[in-house]
């Protein structure tokens, strides 16, 4: 083979040919590796297009987002905005709970009013609650002294007038509920009696009271006083 068909075999890159690495060796210079390379000179295998891109358009991004409009990181403050709404927010609150505070003073004082008021009334209720049974027994007094007045007048006047008040205070008395407790003739009952004597008589039956000697009452159908009474024995 001559030399020109060796220079065209080294050319083409054929499988008899040497490789780079051959050629390196011939021409007397050794080979190089990734750390024996200048620096910015890159091999064509070290050099991923995709990779380089990605990384260029990643650093874009990161250079656009810092020149644009942040957003809001957990911790940053609110804006002027919010700052706004929540001072809006937290007056409304504020007379809210003024407004309920007021109207709670307002009730309280209106039931502390109520309560003297109540209060009050009901002493006035017990203190005077006898002043229409007094009223009624004014014209019983009245008569009385126009009985004590004609003492010297008639003993038969004078015994009529003293009969007519007696009735007149009766039926005051009866028209509040005060009522006799029934006595003579009737069975001997301690609820409504006290026995102070017992006699020896045919005209009653026995344990039956034959005297009366003290007046007993009820009030509204409760004994304030019994009959004090002789029973048969």
């Amino acid at each position: 083979m001559d030399d020109r068909e060796k220079k065209v075999g080294l050319a083409a890159g054929d499988e008899g040919g040497p490789s780079g690495e051959g050629l390196e060796k011939l021409s007397g210079v050794e080979p190089r590796g990734p750390a024996d390379r200048p620096a910015g000179e890159v091999g064509l295998r070290e050099m991923p297009g995709d990779n380089n891109e990605d990384a260029a358009g990643q650093a874009g991004g990161e250079t656009e987002g810092a020149g644009g409009e942040p957003a809001a990181g957990p911790g940053e403050a609110p804006g002027d905005d919010d700052r706004e709404r929540l001072a809006r927010m937290l007056a409304e609150e504020k007379a809210r709970a003024e407004d309920y505070f007021n109207r709670l003073l307002r009730m309280q004082a209106d039931f502390e009013n109520y309560r003297k008021r109540v209060a009050r009334e009901r002493e006035d209720l017990l203190k005077y609650a006898n002043e229409q049974l007094i009223m009624a027994l004014l014209p019983v007094i009245d008569n009385f002294d126009r009985a004590l007045s004609a003492k010297n007048d008639n003993s038969e006047k004078l015994l009529a007038g003293v009969e007519m008040i007696s009735r007149q205070l009766c039926d005051i008395l009866a028209k509040e509920g005060l009522e006799a407790v029934p006595a003579v003739g009737e069975q001997f009952n301690p609820e409504f009696h006290e026995a102070v004597m017992k006699e020896e008589t045919g005209d009653y039956p026995e344990n039956t009271v034959t005297e009366e000697l003290r007046r007993g009452y009820l009030y509204k159908g409760r004994v304030i006083r019994p009959a004090m009474v002789k029973v048969r024995g």
